[in-house]
């Protein structure tokens, strides 16, 4: 069984529709749990959620998405973890899309991408993430690894305010666990609406470079705080 793992913060306006997603379009008898784990929202999000009725487990946890993710994972009852953004819609039956993978022997991986947008740029985008090249990874794309795996690992690092999916994902390579389903799952291009495509776009590529020169996390955020958030 899959406990769904979903950080968030002020997700007011996508949070209700996700859930609904995940309910309508996976078999229950899969899915161990949905844990949420806010962050510290202030616009109603955390009410939202318990007003709908749904048997969803609302935790709260210090902002971060590592620390959220790890907090909800802490408690997870399910043999595979999938962690997914807020803002992301994975496809039709991908609970059973993931235990085929894990039944293969497949203990970690992803979907292909697709944005809600028709750019050019993001549908060439969405196109490169059907190979399994590294660079063509990111944490939109959602993750799930056995609870094993990522216990094995040690989770995500907390010291990382931004990028630590990627950090699990390159351990992930390194161990040769990492497998991309082909099935496409739908996420917002808002940031890149927000800030325009090709500026978001450049600040991404920054921050991935700046990494791999051995820059901290703490200069990460920092260049985050800057130039993203």
């Amino acid at each position: 069984m899959i406990s769904i793992i979903i950080p968030i913060l002020n997700e007011s306006k996508t949070i209700e529709t996700l859930l609904y997603h995940l309910i309508d379009t996976a078999s229950l008898k899969n899915i161990s749990e949905i844990i949420v784990v806010d962050g510290g929202s202030t616009d109603g999000s955390q009410d939202i959620i318990k007003n709908l009725g749904l048997n969803i487990t609302v935790l709260s946890s210090e902002k971060g998405r590592a620390k959220q993710m790890n907090t909800g994972a802490h408690v997870a009852r399910g043999p595979i973890f999938y962690f997914l953004h807020a803002d992301s819609f994975p496809p039709i039956n991908y609970d059973q899309l993931i235990i085929n993978e894990v039944k293969k022997g497949n203990s970690a991986g992803c979907f292909r991408l697709k944005f809600d947008c028709n750019h050019w740029w993001l549908r060439l985008m969405s196109w490169f993430t059907q190979f399994s090249w590294r660079a063509c990874r990111g944490g939109d794309q959602s993750q799930f690894i056995t609870k094993a795996l990522f216990e094995d690992i040690g989770g995500f690092d907390e010291a990382y305010t931004i990028y630590e999916d990627n950090l699990l994902i390159n351990e992930l390579y390194k161990r040769q666990e990492f497998v991309v389903i082909n099935k496409k799952i739908k996420t917002s291009a808002r940031r890149y609406e927000l800030h325009g495509i090709w500026k978001l776009q450049y600040h991404f590529c920054a921050i991935y470079v700046k990494h791999w020169f051995g820059a901290t996390a703490d200069d990460l955020h920092r260049y985050y705080k800057k130039y993203i958030a």
